[in-house]
């Protein structure tokens, strides 16, 4: 993303994204020896990868919002704006019962050590899971589809994990039969106000039946209006299409994840269970307004796939992300203030608008955040929203999680070799990461640390 100039257009839209695929992606490549490619690389992926610490919603509100602000890492003078929305948790004991259709790529490009058997143990780990008052159902394809496992009580899980076990792979990818069947179960086994969802388990390689992107995307955009939700999971590092499995999860009101270890598979399916299969609201879009007064360009970091007109904000008809109990989301922007002219993005003066506020109407506010969402069941909208005063805060007094994020997009910056970098080297990203490395319970940031570590030793090697 560009900057833009807020006088013309203060106004920034943009779909929520709880993906994390990208960044499991990345570490695949680098793992192997080789820097990713630049279309591979999303930077809200990655940054929402991580988790940060937020406020819990309040007054039984589904949503917290909050927003810090602080120096830019990227250039001097500038500030940088990290949007931090936290979704209503919930006991694992009160979750609603699922409904669970997993549609199963056993074609023979998963005949592959990190495909069909790591794709066997990670979904033993989510059967694991589950109660009797769950329904489990699964479909395979290959070159034609069949159900092996009729909606079965998530209790009988030695039934369900056997049937896993039974899974052998080889034929060609007819995906879109599958999808056909699998909605299709889940529609007969649908349960009214539970989690009705269709988990799709593949390396993305079709090559049968519909095979373009765009014909999937309509085919699944035309079975997310039956209320069924949609969930990916990308296996494998040969033949991977990781644009078509983003594709589907974006289009099937549905999230996307990728696995490439049992580790991976734990954190997606037990530990972030609820987020990843518990849609708590829809169509969530998040609306920015800068004061032109301060800011005098800014560029959100990622969600470029994301982007939405400024008047689908308030369309509820317009699609827009899922997002799962519990779920954290992050956005990050950097400013230009309005004094650095030089560097402002030069655009005609508008004669009809009104080039500045007045004095007293939120002049001392560099933005205001709102947020829009349908609460799950409803097809009517909701709003919150949050003005943001300016900080003069140094990059150091910044919370951790403040600079652990920027490092994370500094990574993905430095990845795509982006023009936006200004000063900022490999070498700055390592220290910025490891001084905000905080707590970290879970060694996520410690790996991220030694990620951004063997990426500038593969860099440096040209």
């Amino acid at each position: 993303n560009r900057f833009i100039n807020s006088l013309n257009d203060p106004l920034s839209t943009f779909s929520i994204d709880v993906d994390t695929a990208s960044y499991a992606n990345v570490r695949r490549f680098i793992a192997a020896g080789s820097l990713p490619p630049r279309g591979a690389v999303r930077a809200e992926e990655m940054i929402n990868y991580f988790s940060y610490t937020m406020a819990e919603p309040e007054n039984h509100q589904p949503f917290s919002l909050q927003v810090e602000t602080g120096p830019s890492p990227f250039h001097a003078d500038y500030k940088l704006v990290k949007i931090g929305l936290k979704a209503r948790d919930i006991e694992k004991d009160k979750l609603p019962p699922s409904n669970l259709v997993f549609l199963i790529d056993v074609s023979g490009s998963m005949n592959r050590p990190n495909k069909l058997p790591l794709l066997k143990q990670s979904l033993k780990l989510l059967a694991d899971q589950l109660t009797g008052h769950d329904r489990v159902a699964i479909v395979v394809y290959a070159g034609s589809d069949r159900i092996v496992l009729q909606p079965t009580s998530g209790g009988e899980t030695q039934i369900i994990k056997d049937a896993i076990d039974n899974l052998q792979s080889g034929g060609s990818t007819h995906a879109s039969s599958g999808i056909l069947t699998a909605y299709e179960l889940a529609a007969r086994s649908y349960m009214p106000g539970a989690n009705n969802r269709v988990i799709l388990v593949s390396d993305g390689d079709f090559n049968v039946g519909i095979t373009s992107r765009s014909e999937l995307q309509t085919l699944i955009e035309e079975k997310r209006k039956s209320g069924v939700y949609l969930t990916v999971l990308g296996f494998g590092n040969t033949n991977f299409r990781d644009d078509t499995m983003e594709t589907l999860a974006d289009k099937g009101n549905g999230n996307y994840a990728y696995i490439d270890s049992l580790l991976e598979a734990k954190k997606v399916l037990v530990k972030e269970r609820s987020g990843t299969l518990y849609t708590l609201a829809n169509d969530v879009k998040i609306q920015v307004e800068f004061n032109p007064t301060l800011v005098g360009a800014y560029r959100l970091i990622g969600y470029e796939n994301r982007a939405l007109e400024d008047e689908d904000f308030r369309d509820d008809t317009k699609d827009a992300g899922e997002i799962g109990m519990g779920h954290r989301v992050t956005a990050l922007y950097e400013i230009i203030p309005s004094g650095h002219t030089d560097e402002i993005p030069e655009v005609d003066t508008l004669k009809y608008r009104q080039q500045r506020p007045r004095k007293g109407n939120g002049s001392d506010e560099l933005l205001t955040v709102k947020l829009r969402y349908k609460p799950n069941g409803s097809n009517r909208s909701t709003q919150i929203e949050r003005a943001v005063k300016d900080s003069q805060t140094k990059l150091e007094q910044t919370s951790t999680d403040f600079r652990f994020a920027a490092s994370v997009a500094g990574f993905a910056m430095l990845l795509r070799e982006s023009e936006h970098l200004g000063s900022f080297g490999w070498d700055d990203c390592l220290a910025l990461a490891k001084q905000a490395r905080g707590g970290d319970e879970h060694g996520y940031r410690s790996e991220f640390t030694r990620l951004v570590e063997m990426a500038q030793l593969l860099h440096d090697q040209g």
